[in-house]
């Protein structure tokens, strides 16, 4: 990733939705050296903010419907959620949960792109987002991961006015003014038809191997060993404990 730090319609936030939350704060303590702490307000909803350090750069949060899966969610920045929410209806997606403020934090909504990949738009106020990005520990790239390739060149850049780097026949890039903070993976038969479309986010690591030893001590497990990507990064995939996926990558080798 190019960003190091939210900008607008850039990736901004990721937060993740599990079932279990003391046994995630335990699981990507491990892993990234996480310290989470919990709102303890009742009206915060057992809200959980993780940091590194000092820094904000994550969130875990309960699950809110039943038989909801855990997840991790991508939330990409805005100057004016419900503005977006209009764009991303016009480019033929769908809102999920209407534009509401947190607190004085900013506003937020979910929508889906037009396959259905769910991702956030965040409005900050007095939280920009994440601060920390593309540091070891941190997000540091999100791949968007489709069967409607066409679909998604046209809906994106629509809402977001992204750029588009096609870096080779099979990957796409996308970036804020040519900054690139993320891709394009398009689903052939190594996924299984059932599988949905989704936003994946990839956490910057020192050493991807290290990491996903560690991961797998900790009780994840792993979905794709490390692998080195042709004139890319070294990567691996992995699912947590509670069933949420994720990827790492070597940091400062993204695309």
């Amino acid at each position: 990733m190019k960003l190091t730090k939210p900008v607008p319609s850039g990736p901004c936030w990721i937060e993740l939705s599990t079932p279990d939350i003391p046994a995630a704060k335990s699981f990507y303590a491990a892993l990234f050296g996480w310290r989470s702490e919990t709102d303890p307000r009742e009206e915060a909803g057992g809200y959980t903010m993780a940091h590194l350090k000092d820094a904000r750069v994550a969130a875990l949060s309960p699950v809110y419907q039943p038989g909801q899966p855990p997840a991790w969610t991508v939330s990409f920045a805005s100057k004016d959620a419900d503005a977006t929410v209009e764009k991303v209806k016009s480019a033929g997606g769908s809102l999920l949960v209407d534009p509401m403020d947190v607190f004085d934090q900013g506003r937020f909504a979910v929508v889906a792109d037009p396959s259905g990949a769910v991702f956030s738009l965040w409005q900050g106020r007095a939280f920009a987002g994440a601060e920390r990005l593309n540091d070891p520990g941190t997000l540091g790239w999100v791949e968007l991961i489709t069967r409607e390739a066409d679909q998604s060149l046209a809906f994106y850049p629509a809402v977001f006015g992204w750029t588009v780097n096609t870096a080779s026949e099979s990957y796409t890039q996308w970036g804020v003014a040519g900054e690139d903070f993320g891709g394009m993976l398009i689903m052939d038969d190594r996924f299984p038809p059932e599988a949905p479309p989704n936003w994946l986010p990839y956490f910057a690591v020192t050493d991807v191997d290290v990491a996903a030893a560690t991961a797998q001590g900790a009780g994840g497990e792993l979905l794709m060993p490390p692998t080195s990507v042709p004139d890319g990064p070294r990567i691996a995939v992995v699912r947590d404990p509670q069933g949420a996926v994720f990827g790492i990558h070597r940091a400062g080798g993204e695309g």
